[in-house]
């Protein structure tokens, strides 16, 4: 038990809860699968509403699936704080995830009840539907800030009909998604606690990461046309390898990287047809990402990626066809909120330091439209996503303080 400005922080209660969804979904390898809208994530939701319910707080679900628990301020027209991540998982994924956010937050709204606070905005602690993608990535905080479309739901490139089906099973009417859209103006801001998922903070013995901004990610395809003739047969002039020339393209792009030392270029799968071991590819599909933590840097990634797949194709007499699906801007943290974090650590004396987000988060969509700002803890050995993932307990206990404390630092203000 930990006494914070007339707050009692129940550790234990937190751990408990921690241990009781870390068994939801648990795999034979000691990590956990909640894919968005299965059945383990289904019963994680159940689990959820069901202690939002136990603390006493109003319980809210809205149109795209986000699930809520509201501890309302006596100021009927006041604007609400958020505060959360998601539940949801990556295949056979970590126990620490995302789940941290949401736990720690609902933490914070007992504790500010139970002390009897009147906080001058409603809290409300979030959490976002399929946030890992496993259908459409941020597909609940989208919902919410009204950056979701038709084409998420209903793209013509692809058949989504399992999604729908999901969707439906899960009480989510598609058709219905829009309705989720809150007003900016009713918002007061979002903050997220997450394990960093890299090691900075663990290499440096650092206990708390105050985020500044997350990288911007560019997704494209990249396709590369050949002729598909005998493999033996064929002269070596005459040969148009859509392969060579794709194989080509990857490892001079990994060479290109070198010259920005805070950028990432990754390519994770190459589709080659005919496929035949003896017939020369006529066609190497591939997707690359490129992210970067400063926006006219990323975009001139982009171009020499572009380029530089131009360049190969030509050398190997292959015509290239290239898209873009995917673009999520550099976000930048508001600079209120992070100087109440770094106050706030200075008061509890944590160490911390501030840090990119090499990796994406719910705040990356909010940001734009409310106040947003992302505090970490950091990962045993920069691991994340695995059964291996793991976070100090005391860690979590010092993220959740800062939370709490950044909330009441808020609160102080009338903010």
């Amino acid at each position: 038990m930990m006494t914070l400005l007339g707050t009692h922080l129940n550790s234990a209660r937190l751990k408990s809860d921690f241990d009781e969804l870390g068994h939801i979904g648990e795999t034979n390898e000691g990590g956990v699968s909640r894919l968005a809208l299965s059945n383990e994530d289904l019963e994680a939701r159940a689990w959820f509403a069901g202690r939002i319910e136990d603390a006493g707080l109003f319980f809210r679900d809205d149109e795209v699936g986000n699930l809520s628990g509201i501890l309302h301020s006596p100021h009927a027209n006041a604007k609400t704080l958020l505060i959360g991540s998601h539940l949801d998982t990556v295949p056979n994924g970590g126990k620490y995830n995302g789940t941290v956010g949401v736990l720690a937050g609902l933490e914070c709204l007992r504790a500010i009840k139970e002390a009897e606070i009147e906080l001058p905005f409603h809290l409300e602690v979030i959490n976002f539907t399929d946030d890992e993608g496993c259908w459409q990535s941020f597909f609940g905080s989208m919902g919410l800030t009204g950056t979701l479309d038709e084409t998420h739901i209903n793209d013509i490139r692809q058949d989504n009909g399992s999604f729908r089906a999901a969707l439906f099973r899960a009480g989510i009417y598609p058709n219905r998604f829009r309705f989720a859209r809150r007003d900016p103006d009713s918002i007061a801001g979002y903050l997220e606690l997450h394990v960093e998922q890299s090691d900075r903070l663990c290499r440096n013995n650092t206990d708390i990461g105050v985020v500044t901004g997350i990288v911007g990610r560019t997704t494209c395809n990249f396709t590369f046309y050949g002729e598909a003739t005998h493999a033996a047969t064929t002269r070596r002039e005459r040969r148009r390898d859509a392969l060579h020339g794709a194989a080509i393209f990857i490892t001079r792009m990994y060479a290109l990287i070198e010259e920005f030392p805070d950028g990432i270029f990754n390519c994770g799968n190459v589709v080659v047809k005919p496929g035949g071991f003896n017939v020369i590819p006529a066609q190497a599909s591939l997707r690359v990402e490129c992210r970067h933590p400063d926006a006219q840097t990323l975009k001139t990634m982009e171009r020499r990626l572009v380029q530089l797949a131009q360049t190969c194709a030509e050398e190997g007499k292959l015509t290239l066809e290239t898209e873009v699906v995917l673009h999520r801007s550099v976000a930048r943290m508001d600079t209120g909120f992070i100087t109440r974090i770094e106050q706030v650590c200075q008061r509890m004396n944590y160490s911390y330091e501030r840090m990119v987000s090499l990796a994406g988060h719910d705040a990356q969509i909010l940001s734009p439209f409310t106040p947003s700002a992302m505090i970490f803890i950091p990962s045993v050995n920069g691991i994340s996503q695995t059964p291996d993932e793991y976070t100090e307990w005391e860690h979590i206990e010092k993220g959740t303080t800062v939370l709490l404390h950044t909330i009441l630092d808020l609160a102080g203000t009338g903010t």
